[in-house]
């Protein structure tokens, strides 16, 4: 089964990493485990943003407010990789939670990935493919 996202979503994770490719880029994704609805991008607070990321604590928080007052479903994150490598690191796995998809983008490609202890990388990550649709 593939994972539903538009061309549009698509672009602008794309955008949004182009626009400062030496630092990782991050935003949070909503919709279900069947869709991806909407990628909001967020500041990336982390110390050293051109080697880890950290979303905004209130933007995160926020979104998920809005999740339980009925808002569009959290379902994980994307950041991307300066180094071109669109694939997750081990510090990705160590800060991963288990249940949340996760994007990579790197070297103008963008993959999947959904965080389940004891997946085929890093015991953390399962590959998942896209289904882009116009």
């Amino acid at each position: 089964m593939a994972l539903r996202i538009s061309t549009d979503l698509i672009a602008r994770m794309l955008a949004h990493a182009a626009e400062t490719p030496a630092v990782e880029v991050c935003g949070l994704l909503f919709g279900t485990a069947d869709e991806i609805v909407d990628a909001r991008a967020c500041a990336n607070v982390a110390a050293d943003p051109a080697r880890r990321f950290e979303v905004d604590p209130a933007a995160l928080f926020a979104a998920m407010r809005a999740e339980r007052a009925g808002g569009p479903g959290l379902i994980g994150g994307y950041h991307s990789h300066p180094s071109g490598d669109p694939t997750p690191s081990p510090c990705d796995a160590a800060m991963a939670e288990p249940g949340r998809l996760w994007l990579l983008i790197g070297g103008g490609r963008i993959t999947a990935w959904w965080s389940v202890t004891g997946g085929p990388l890093h015991g953390m990550f399962a590959p998942v493919d896209l289904d882009i649709a116009g």
